[in-house]
């Protein structure tokens, strides 16, 4: 067999086990009812203790958030003698992003409680977008340039060979171009930190404090990615409901992550050394999922020896908003679609894991299993436990079957479906408190609304979790490899940033 062919039915298996999971459920049900019904119940209850385990995890992290969001992290980082040479190196990659939006990340930066002269932001366009780019790349110049130590302006030419479209070519390029500068400076590579952020994301005043404090005091700088969470708080108060509930889904999870270090990944904006950066080769530039892919290449470049540590210190990033309802959800689709495309890196693992013994097998297994589990639950679980899952009880009566299992499954699934709304209470509340200032032109109303969006949980769990998910496999498995969406983000207002103390700053 060919070493294509081999490669393929890796990228053919994540998609064969979802579609044979929900196929199976469906035949199960016609043929079988009775053992689709104790496969449901058990299925339910391994969820049952899924989400009260992630509750748990949740918890821990978001009171971790709340109490690193309080020390003074300048103030630790001084206490350590070398923290005045370490640099910060922030990549801020665009394409077609509005300039409300990029002036808006600018903002975050120069509020930032750390010397901004220790600062070198890259702000990398797109030669696709070059009339837009380059008006919008000057005026920000102008007006931020003197507060740093260096605003470099990149950009990416476009059709190079062996390339996708996107953010992971964009900065692969932008951090070459980097390097030429570092090294015109000479300064040593560990003593910079790297930061790959979205165009969107908007940094706690306490980040690089903190962000440089972790690395000086972590045993081995250079073999570590930083990850923080992610709050998707910029636009939240102009949003639509069912973004919303997508979006803190996602905060909650990474809160859960973060707490299980041993299966942190990479994930949109994160940071790691600049020495790293250079050895590893930078962003790989012919993926989709650039992001998740470079902490797997750090620990496939050295052997194992690199760790994916979390940060409880948040950035601030864009909840999806179109200029419609109907064009929101267009691109709240695209962006879980791509955020599931990272199921890309399973076959990756696999054939590079493989090849190298130096490795150790519990963490090869780890991640590989780690990121198929992931995506295969993020594309059945909601199916099976909303939809697929009511099948065989309907099959079942109109078969007349009797059975203790026909006659009481309704009520355990009543009981089960009950017991779920605890996560949908705890996300309410949870959500409440992660909520900014209330701006002048919302309603005091909008806080009820906010608690309430969460009832549609289950609805974006299927409609922008299963199905989704289940395309992204689907695609891998037929060879429709996907291309990169930018999101489209738009501005109503002008967003209320906070402080270290969390009063609202402008």
């Amino acid at each position: 067999m060919s070493e294509y062919r081999k490669y393929r039915l890796l990228e053919i298996l994540p998609g064969a086990l979802v579609w044979t999971t929900l196929i199976g459920c469906i035949v199960l049900s016609v043929f079988k009812p009775l053992w689709a019904i104790y496969f449901i119940i058990v299925f339910d209850l391994f969820w049952l203790f899924r989400i009260s385990h992630f509750i748990s995890l949740t918890i821990f992290g978001y009171q971790r958030f709340r109490k690193e969001s309080r020390i003074d992290w300048l103030a630790e980082t001084k206490k350590k003698g070398d923290w005045q040479k370490i640099y910060h190196l922030v990549f801020i990659p665009t394409y077609t992003e509005p300039y409300e939006v990029l002036r808006e990340v600018f903002e975050g930066l120069k509020l930032s409680r750390y010397p901004l002269e220790q600062m070198i932001v890259v702000l990398a366009g797109e030669e696709r977008d070059r009339v837009n780019f380059e008006l919008y790349a000057q005026k920000l110049v102008a007006e931020y340039a003197p507060l740093f130590k260096k605003i470099l302006v990149t950009m990416h030419p476009q059709g190079r060979s062996g390339e996708v479209a996107g953010k992971g070519s964009n900065l692969a390029w932008a951090g070459r171009e980097s390097k030429k500068y570092i090294d015109s400076l000479g300064i040593p590579y560990r003593n910079v930190i790297v930061s790959s952020f979205d165009a969107d994301t908007v940094v706690h005043p306490q980040y690089f404090a903190h962000l440089a404090y972790r690395y000086l005091t972590h045993p081995h700088p250079t073999r570590a990615s930083f990850q923080p969470i992610a709050l998707f708080n910029n636009n939240v108060w102009e949003s639509h409901a069912f973004s919303r509930v997508v979006s803190y889904s996602t905060t909650f999870w990474l809160m859960s992550e973060q707490m299980r270090p041993e299966r942190l990944s990479t994930f949109s904006s994160h940071s790691m050394s600049f020495q790293a950066l250079v050895e590893i080769g930078f962003w790989q530039e012919d993926i989709v999922t650039e992001d998740s892919r470079i902490g797997l290449q750090g620990i496939m470049h050295y052997d194992g020896d690199y760790s994916i540590e979390p940060m409880y210190i948040p950035l601030s990033m864009d909840i999806v908003s179109g200029k419609n309802f109907w064009q929101t959800v267009k691109s709240q689709y695209r962006q879980q679609r791509r955020w599931a495309y990272g199921i890309e890196n399973f076959p990756w693992m696999i054939w590079n894991f493989g090849a190298n013994r130096k490795i150790r097998f519990l963490t090869k297994f780890r991640y590989i299993f780690n990121q198929l589990e992931g995506v295969y639950s993020w594309a059945t679980a909601p199916l099976v436990i909303f939809i697929v899952g009511r099948l065989p009880l309907w099959l079942a009566n109109r078969q007349d079957t009797v059975s203790a299992a026909a006659q009481n499954t309704p009520h355990i699934l009543q009981w089960l479906m009950a017991a779920s709304m605890i996560g949908i209470f705890f996300s309410a509340v949870l959500g409440a408190t992660l909520l900014p200032p209330r701006p002048p032109t919302a309603s005091r109303w909008r806080y009820l609304f906010m608690i309430l969006q969460w009832a549609l949980l289950p609805f974006t769990l299927i409609i922008f979790g299963s199905i989704p998910a289940t395309e992204s496999v689907t695609r891998l498995m037929l060879g429709k490899y996907l291309g990169f969406d930018v999101t489209q983000k738009v501005r109503k207002r002008t967003p209320i940033l906070r402080s270290p103390e969390g009063t609202s700053v402008h």
